[in-house]
């Protein structure tokens, strides 16, 4: 009897418990299937992630603050145009007079400049100056012709990745006018070899932004702005060669400011000089005209080709045909690169330079003049 009553209570245990996991089942089954959301943050709780939220409505209002600073500059030769570009008004002088940025490459070559405004209103404005190797150039109108001035920004401050836009003059000023293109800055501190008298040759390296808002022929000379409508950088150069897309270049405006500066006060733009004439290494075809044979070791530098007589190089006993490789610390690598380094230094500084003359390495000390 006591045998028959243990074996009743086992068995009601056992229905207990198989309806106990059934009713949980179900139980769970119902909250999952009517609060999953709740649910599954629950069980994610102790789940570290960092949240990314991207929230943009566009830069119009940034174009806005921007667009009416910024004019479309022709220049001509007497009569007859010859280029055109973009600028902005970026300064007030005084009360009377307000001063435009543009690229020396828009204006270079002629007598006269026209900048026309967003109302339509075409004003021929003063040169103040240009420097060819900064590309930089001060124009000057009257207070009264301008709409607004632009909001300086700062290109040190502007980070890989950062929204910009370029705002010009594409291709024609007249039918494309205040063009305004988006992108990012692309990459900073780019050194690009450029050529200041359209040859075929580089001799100037620029220190840029990259970018790949489009620039366009037209564009030279205008603002590249952040997302705040302020002017981080001026547009001067692309690269457009087959299987190149989105790689256009602005000069920093804390670089441009400071040429802009000294022309507005009138003082001459001095770089010393070396006192030689000179080719890259890499020409072999005048390497092998003059019979002048490498060192083993160099694969890149300048050939002096001439050294013109009372200069600071014949002073420092620099001769024809030896080979620079280094200026100070920086390695030599072009011509372009040694006068970029060069130009670093100022009237009067001395700079210590590694040549090689007849395979031998030798060092010396050169007292740069102007």
């Amino acid at each position: 009897m006591e045998t028959n009553k243990r074996k009743t209570n086992w068995a009601l245990t056992i229905v207990l418990c198989l309806c106990c996991i059934v009713v949980g089942a179900v139980v769970m089954y119902g909250l999952f299937y009517f609060f999953p959301t709740q649910l599954s943050s629950v069980t994610n709780i102790n789940k570290l992630e960092k949240e990314v939220t991207v929230n943009e409505k566009g830069i119009s209002d940034a174009v806005e603050k921007i667009y009416d600073a910024v004019v479309v500059v022709e220049t001509y030769e007497d009569n007859r145009a010859i280029a055109s570009g973009t600028g902005f008004v970026y300064k007030l002088k005084d009360d009377k007079t307000a001063y435009i940025l543009t690229n020396n490459h828009v204006i270079e070559d002629g007598n006269r400049v026209y900048a026309t405004f967003t109302n339509g209103k075409r004003i021929e404005v003063d040169i103040i100056g240009s420097d060819s190797y900064a590309d930089i150039a001060v124009l000057a109108v009257d207070k009264e012709d301008i709409i607004t001035v632009a909001e300086i920004g700062s290109s040190t401050d502007a980070k890989v990745g950062d929204t910009v836009f370029a705002t010009g003059a594409p291709l024609d000023s007249a039918t494309y006018s205040w063009t305004v293109t988006r992108g990012i800055v692309s990459g900073k501190d780019r050194m690009v070899e450029v050529s200041t008298d359209n040859s075929s040759s580089a001799d100037w390296i620029m220190k840029v932004l990259q970018t790949d808002a489009a620039i366009n022929s037209g564009n030279s000379g205008g603002p590249l702005a952040n997302s705040n409508g302020e002017v981080i950088g001026i547009n001067s150069l692309k690269l457009a060669s087959t299987g190149v897309e989105g790689m256009g270049f602005a000069i920093p405006i804390e670089d441009a400011l400071e040429i802009a500066t000294k022309l507005e006060n009138g003082e001459e733009i001095v770089r010393p000089v070396l006192g030689i004439s000179m080719y890259d290494v890499r020409n072999t075809l005048y390497l092998d005209r003059y019979g002048i044979k490498l060192p083993d070791n160099v694969s890149a530098g300048v050939v002096i080709a001439d050294v013109e007589r009372g200069s600071c190089a014949a002073k420092a006993g620099l001769k024809t045909n030896d080979i620079i490789t280094k200026m100070g610390d920086a390695n030599i690598t072009s011509v372009a690169m040694l006068r970029y380094q060069l130009y670093k230094y100022e009237v009067g500084d001395t700079v210590e330079i590694t040549y090689y003359r007849n395979g031998k390495q030798s060092k010396v000390n050169v007292t740069l003049t102007d």
